[in-house]
């Protein structure tokens, strides 16, 4: 799974990024909203917006900013917010799977539609890229210079690690979609400093495209992921190490 790592790190960096860090406090508080209303504000009962808090911490969100969005999402008349994914097929074959929170199916589908319109996407049935997106539970962790790397990755075999990459600043775990919640537990129980944890879709495998056509289908995730209703934006497309995102 090293060509998604790559792009997780390309993802990372632009993440520095003004806009970047609006969309992802955006993403968490939409995520929150749900985790609320699904089981309660107490984050000791909800160990989906327990990580959340977490993870909301991992993006230096502001503590008054995420208890502002629990109360709100407490409130019995806030808005509902649906879950809404798309599967599409871009130029060149790329696949791209798109997940949304949204209070509006119809505006979420027009968005989407439109943008694939544009740069010569299909929007696919759903079902259609199951064969090629694994769900997996997917966890960055600050790498520490006293980490005894060799003893971490035995002892989170454990809880279902399949796989764990490390590079100068990360180290990020993978495991299957049901062993998420025991990784999460067990990381807690470790009193492992976690910066992002979440479900991702993982591709099989990965297509290699020259330089033009990579910028051309990134453009179009660029487009996808600005968009207020779209949470998460997947591809199979091969990003090579020294790619320069920007």
């Amino acid at each position: 799974m090293s060509g998604h790592n790559k792009w997780s790190k390309i993802k990372r960096q632009k993440g520095a990024a003004d806009a970047k860090r609006s969309k992802a406090f955006s993403r968490i508080l939409k995520e929150v909203t749900v985790a609320v209303k699904e089981s309660g504000p107490d984050p000791d009962g909800n160990p989906r917006l327990r990580l959340l808090m977490q993870n909301a911490k991992g993006v230096n969100m502001p503590k008054d900013t995420l208890m502002r969005a629990i109360s709100k999402a407490s409130d019995k008349d806030s808005a509902a917010l649906q879950e809404l994914t798309f599967e599409c097929y871009a130029p060149h074959g790329v696949a791209i799977f798109i997940e949304c929170l949204t209070d509006n199916n119809m505006r979420s589908v027009a968005n989407v539609r439109s943008i694939m319109n544009k740069f010569g996407g299909t929007l696919g049935t759903n079902g259609s890229l199951g064969f090629i997106f694994d769900r997996k539970g997917v966890f960055v962790l600050p790498k520490k210079a006293d980490m005894d790397l060799e003893m971490l990755e035995m002892e989170l075999i454990d809880a279902g690690l399949e796989e764990m990459e490390v590079d100068e600043e990360y180290i990020t775990l993978y495991t299957a979609m049901e062993d998420f919640g025991a990784m999460v537990k067990k990381l807690e129980d470790m009193k492992l400093e976690v910066e992002n944890a979440e479900l991702q879709r993982i591709p099989n495998t990965t297509k290699a495209l020259d330089e033009e056509s990579m910028r051309k289908v990134l453009k179009i995730v660029d487009l996808l992921e600005e968009d207020d209703d779209v949470q998460a934006v997947y591809h199979d497309m091969e990003i090579p190490e020294d790619f320069d995102a920007e």
